[in-house]
């Protein structure tokens, strides 16, 4: 009995001491910070790297003499099909000899088309491929999520093109004949989506640089884009029937319009543009042989332009119709320009001038605000000539002020049919603006759009 009792008694002590140690160990635990969670299982899911697609292992030479056509668009189909994101490479160091070329989307994981070398055009119309459109050079046709980048140069060669007989004051005697006169635009996106143009130089095109046709969400950045300033038709950017657009961080300087604002465009972030030689950044021209026209919610900021024809501008034929409306223009410095603030309804290009028609494209809810800087006084500083029938609506001017380059004498500013508001006093005065708004404006199917 003694035994049995001790060796109970040492069971029982066993028993106590582990469970108290148990407990001891649990309150210890719950009272202490939680602990890290463990690290996740490495992922099963493959990140797929970029393939690259050197133009020169599909047969381009890159010696710039060389028809390199056919290897760029080889590289192109084998990018497009890929089932990995892709990289069409133009390496650097070499110069390729394209033709018109149009590369067809859509691309099932896009394509980045990297331009480190320099890409060429033929030399001028003589040795343009016969059968081929003289309208167009590289032409990207419903891509969509396509890049266009790269520290590279495009250069258009556009010399031969600029003289032609039927170029503006080309002709004999400084005339203008008539006769073909297409000329190429260096690079067409059509129809296309969620494409971004980044870093390129282009040189010397024959006529418009870049143009986007029917296009939604376009990301322009640090482009370079350079033509003399006696070059005809060469805009640095032209979009038509486009949204959403940014333009951002270029330099522009060419023998036209830096920007041009198509019809049918909408929703366009210009900022931080240095602009010039040039004729400006322009909304139009609109409403051309009596068409209709709807430009809205286009914003200029934070950008530079000097020794130019315009500075902004929007620019209407007679007989058009629709409108253009809530435009911003700010913080706009101008440097030498001649016509700095412009709005042009009686755009005229027609040789022996145009007839007077009582339609217009209404044009309302205009904002300059901080434009300052110098202007060639040979014109005004502001020219507001809106249509006799249909006039300009919800002008507004707050903190502008423009000072002639050289002498004191500052030209009157011009309005016709403008009205508006002078939210701040204006350098020169703009007495010629009428205030408020018109008694009525003309039913000219304004609304359609």
């Amino acid at each position: 009995m003694g035994l049995y009792f001790y060796t109970s008694m040492l069971i029982f002590l066993s028993l106590h001491i582990h469970c108290s140690t148990v407990n001891s160990r649990s309150l210890d635990h719950i009272s202490l910070a939680p602990s890290l969670a463990p690290e996740p299982a490495p992922s099963t899911e493959i990140q797929l790297s970029p393939r690259v697609f050197d133009v020169r292992s599909f047969g381009s030479v890159g010696d710039g003499v060389t028809d390199d056509t056919e290897g760029f668009k080889m590289a192109w189909d084998s990018a497009c099909q890929s089932d990995k994101p892709s990289i069409l490479l133009v390496p650097k160091h070499y110069s390729f000899l394209i033709q018109s070329t149009i590369f067809t989307g859509s691309c099932g994981n896009g394509v980045v088309f990297q331009i480190e070398g320099t890409i060429m055009a033929p030399d001028g119309p003589s040795v343009w491929p016969k059968g081929m459109s003289k309208r167009q050079w590289l032409v990207f046709y419903r891509v969509n999520g396509m890049s266009l980048q790269g520290g590279g140069v495009i250069d258009g060669k556009g010399e031969k093109w600029w003289d032609l007989p039927c170029k503006p004051h080309k002709g004999p005697n400084g005339t203008t004949l008539p006769g073909p006169c297409d000329s190429p635009v260096t690079i067409r996106f059509f129809m296309s989506t969620n494409v971004s143009v980044k870093g390129i130089k282009v040189k010397n095109s024959p006529q418009f640089n870049f143009r986007f046709d029917g296009c939604n969400g376009v990301y322009i950045d640090s482009l370079n884009i350079k033509a003399p300033s006696l070059s005809p038709n060469t805009d640095g950017i032209h979009i038509e029937n486009t949204n959403d657009v940014t333009i951002y961080n270029s330099l522009i300087s060419n023998g036209d319009d830096c920007v041009s604002i198509g019809a049918g465009s909408y929703n366009v972030d210009i900022k931080n543009i240095t602009c010039g030689p040039s004729h400006g950044i322009s909304i139009g021209s609109l409403g051309m042989r009596n068409s209709r026209a709807c430009v809205s919610n286009i914003t200029v900021t934070d950008s530079v332009i000097r020794h130019s024809n315009n500075g902004v501008r929007i620019k209407t034929w007679q007989g058009g119709f629709g409108s253009v409306s809530k435009v911003k223009f700010y913080n706009i410095h101008m440097d030498n320009v001649r016509n700095p603030i412009m709005i042009d309804q009686y755009y005229c290009q027609t040789k022996g001038g145009c007839r007077n028609q009582t339609a217009a494209v209404h044009i309302s809810d205009i904002s300059y605000e901080k434009i300052r800087g110098t202007y060639d006084a040979r014109s005004p500083a502001m020219h507001l000539g809106c249509s006799n029938s249909v006039p300009c609506t919800n002008l507004t001017f707050y903190d502008v002020e423009l000072m002639p380059s050289q002498g004191q004498i500052m030209a009157t500013p011009f309005c016709w049919n403008a009205y508006g508001a002078l939210q701040t006093l204006t350098i020169p005065p703009i007495f010629c603006l009428l205030e408020g708004n018109p008694e009525s404006v003309p039913n000219m199917e304004i609304d359609q759009c």
